[in-house]
Parts: structure tokens; sequence; C-alpha cells
């Protein structure tokens, strides 16, 4: 994991020099952010879509993918959710995003996909990190065990299987997503349904 030299908290730390590198900011270090698999890429891509369309129907605010946050200046920590969504009140709908590097904003709602390359201990810092920076829930995704924990504090959380449907409420009421249409078939499904069938007998 890439990192800069420490800054001060009111001071910009330095940012990596090449452009595609997504980054995010822990006490005034810029650390790299580990990629996503492709079926994770894919999960967060269908969830985002989602939101997007949804919120902007209903004009509650606004969803983004990989959008780097400011949430707390004093501690220089800036992180970067897999998906995010902005309420109307913390940011009018009508206002565009600011073009800067780090949307000094709170999101209301942060999702974190998880990853080959994820540590537990990393997601669970993040949690608490959110909470404290002000967010108000906190989804993490898990592909693989194809199950979804959402966290209404760092303590009280709800875990959902692929069988359950999401519901956004209340920060999103009336957004339902049945988790089965977010995972897809599972993977021994597709690779029965792509096995070869022997001959007929006659």
């Amino acid at each position: 994991m890439a990192t800069a030299t420490p800054s001060p908290a009111d001071s910009a730390p330095t940012m990596p020099v090449d452009d595609d590198i997504l980054y995010e900011v822990v006490q005034g270090q810029v650390q790299e952010k580990p990629g996503m698999g492709a079926y994770e890429a894919e999960l967060a891509s269908l969830l985002v879509a989602y939101l997007v369309t949804f919120v902007r129907d209903h004009k509650l605010g606004r969803a983004v993918s990989e959008a780097l946050f400011q949430l707390d200046r004093v501690q220089n920590l800036q992180r970067r959710p897999d998906v995010a969504f902005v309420s109307n009140a913390r940011w009018p709908f009508h206002r565009n995003a600011p073009k800067v590097a780090a949307w000094d904003v709170i999101p209301d709602l942060a999702v974190e996909v998880n990853s080959p390359s994820n540590k537990a201990n990393d997601i669970i810092s993040k949690i608490d990190e959110y909470f404290r920076a002000g967010v108000q829930r906190v989804w993490v995704i898990y592909p693989n065990a194809r199950t979804v924990y959402l966290y209404e504090s760092p303590s009280e959380v709800k875990i959902l299987r692929a069988g359950d449907t999401l519901d956004g409420a209340p920060l999103l009421p009336g957004f339902v997503l049945p988790l089965a249409t977010l995972f897809g078939e599972p993977e021994q499904e597709q690779d029965q349904a792509q096995e070869p069938q022997g001959p007929q007998a006659g």
C-alpha cells in the first residue's frame, strides 16, 4: 500500500502522481485504495445505478461511486466509500458537487463492498470512522457470502441474506432491492447451467 509523508491537519497531503490511482487519506497519510475484483466492482456499479435512478426520480439527493469525502478535517481523514448517498438536506439537490479532490460533506449512507484485498480490521475501522463523522447508515456487502450487513451504529447491525430484500428506509423511503437481483444467480447454479449435456438415450 503506497503512502506519502504525513502532513499537518491544516495542510493538504501529497497526492499520488498517477491520477488514475484511487486513494484515501488517513492521519495525513495518502494510502492507495486496494482495487476491487471484477464481481465486486460489478455489484458496486449495479447498486449505484439503482440508487442514482431512485434518488433522482424522488429528488432525495444524489448517489455516487468512489467519491472521496472529507470526514474529519482536524484528523485529516478522507475516505472513499464504494458507494455513497448524500441527502438533499446535506447538499442541495440542485447544486452540483464541487470540483475538488475531496467533497467536504458527510454522506448519509456509506457502502463498502468487501473484496479479497480488504482486511476485517480495516472494515471495522471504517465503520467506526463513518459513524463518528456523522454518517447515519453503513452497508457492508459480502459478495462471497451473498449477505449485506446493515449498520445503524457500530454495535447495531441487521444481516440480510440472498433471499431477503434490502429496504432503504429511513434514509431512502420506498427504495427496495431484492438481494437476489443484486447478486444474481449463485455461482454453482451458473456452472451447472453451463455444463454440457450428455447424449440422450434413444
